[in-house]
């Protein structure tokens, strides 16, 4: 039965291969994202955007908030609790 079936599914390959791919894509985006080097990057530039008049006191709140959060979740998924994002 086993051969049977993957006879019959070879046309699919493709498409399994094509998931694969996909699932490895958005796996190293969300490394990138959540990475804590990058976030503490992202802060310092964002800071410097503001001393140099570049983004208002509101827009820096409001990314700083959103940076913060990715800090937050990546600390909790390098502890291994986790957000529900991955896997």
């Amino acid at each position: 039965m086993g051969l049977i079936s993957e006879v019959l599914l070879l046309p699919f390959a493709p498409v399994r291969g094509s998931a694969w791919a996909i699932r490895q894509v958005v796996q190293e985006a969300e490394r990138i994202y959540y990475d804590p080097a990058t976030i503490r990057a992202e802060l310092g530039r964002l800071e410097e955007q503001l001393e140099a008049g570049e983004v208002t006191e509101e827009e820096f709140d409001r990314l700083e908030d959103d940076l913060l959060d990715r800090l937050e979740i990546a600390s909790r998924r390098s502890a291994g609790t986790g957000n529900g994002t991955t896997p």
